[in-house]
């Protein structure tokens, strides 16, 4: 504990910033229940759902308030922070909308890329080459603005199409945060945007994550799992800008879960002929509620599958590359093992049936 209380960035101490933007969460979140609840923003049960009661779900309101308060308290004010503040108010706003009335997938689409536009453009925010086991691919300036741009919206959509179980998202996310933190801090990065950015979000989101870990009293929306991806993806391009990670595979390891979740979603329909966009219950989480795990045990098993990627993500950047790439590719194949003997890319069949 006492190192902690030694560690500052921007001359605050991050044990305060995490407390003060959790409690600031924890505070507002019954807020945003009751406005949820007036305009009317709420998640009906259906087949396709665990939940069994109409939920309120703008808690994604308080996470983005929480973090607003958090940069103005113990930020500082650049032309990034001004994009990332203009495009993340552009997300809250459509996953607000949306929330109270379902919005087009295409609209939804055209804002997202909207708002990786104003970071990655206006704010100077992208990647120019990918290097990992050797490999160093350069882009030019263009290429580098259309992967940066297609690499925000689809994080901001992988969080947003995981977010079926309570605490799922909030918590994968809180765990993303948190590592992000612990890399830049042990590589003596105290004063970078992205662990500023890292921390705040880091307390907001673990503020939300109280009222809804399972059984939650609230969802956070669109609003929420649009803004959580969405700020996910950019503390990522960040990072990599500040030289706080080397390469962009390394917060995609973190985030190993809802990606595979998302391109597995996206195959899933394919062979089935569905539209990409077609909602279904053969997501991770539902797997693991139909080997009879509990809603509160399958989104333990998941938070311990994704704390053991983060692990061996900070011991790549700290450590043995080479033992932490031998880890990776053992995740993977269990990962694979778990495909393989579930319903998530297709339809197995009813061994009962004759």
């Amino acid at each position: 504990m006492g190192v902690f209380m030694n560690w500052v960035v921007n001359g605050h101490n991050i044990l305060g910033i995490i407390f003060i933007t959790f409690l600031v969460s924890v505070i507002l979140v019954p807020l945003a229940k009751k406005i949820a609840i007036h305009v009317g923003a709420l998640d009906i049960p259906d087949a396709r759902k665990v939940h069994k009661h109409p939920t309120p779900r703008m808690g994604g309101l308080a996470i983005y308030c929480a973090f607003l308060l958090g940069y103005m308290l113990f930020g500082k004010l650049n032309i990034q922070i001004v994009s990332i503040l203009i495009g993340s108010f552009l997300i809250v706003i459509l996953g607000m909308l949306d929330d109270i009335k379902p919005i087009r997938a295409l609209y939804k689409f055209i804002v997202q890329i909207i708002a990786a536009i104003i970071v990655v453009v206006y704010g100077q925010i992208y990647f120019t080459k990918i290097t990992f086991l050797g490999l160093n691919l350069e882009f030019n300036l263009i290429t580098s603005y259309v992967l940066s741009v297609f690499f925000i919206v689809s994080i901001t959509n992988a969080i947003n199409l995981i977010d079926g179980l309570d605490g799922l998202s909030s918590g994968i996310s809180s765990i993303y945060f948190l590592t992000i933190s612990i890399i830049a801090m042990l590589l003596g990065k105290f004063s970078g945007l992205d662990v500023t950015l890292s921390l705040i979000m880091l307390g907001a989101t673990l503020g939300f994550l109280f009222h809804n870990f399972p059984p939650a009293k609230i969802f956070m929306g669109d609003s929420g799992s649009l803004f959580l991806g969405f700020m996910i993806s950019v503390i990522a391009l960040v990072s990599y800008k500040v030289a706080t990670l080397t390469s962009l595979v390394i917060p995609i390891v973190i985030l190993a879960i809802p990606i595979f979740d998302t391109v597995l979603a996206i195959f899933r329909r394919l062979l089935k002929g569905e539209s990409i966009g077609a909602p279904d219950k053969e997501h991770f989480h539902h797997q693991l509620l139909k080997l009879k795990f509990s809603p509160r045990v399958s989104i333990i098993i998941i938070y311990l599958v994704n704390i053991l990627f983060s692990a061996v993500s900070i011991f790549y950047v700290i450590g043995n590359t080479k033992v932490a790439i031998v880890l990776y590719l053992f995740l993977m194949l269990a990962l694979l093992f778990l495909i393989l003997k579930t319903d998530i890319l297709y339809q197995h069949k009813d061994k009962n049936k004759k």
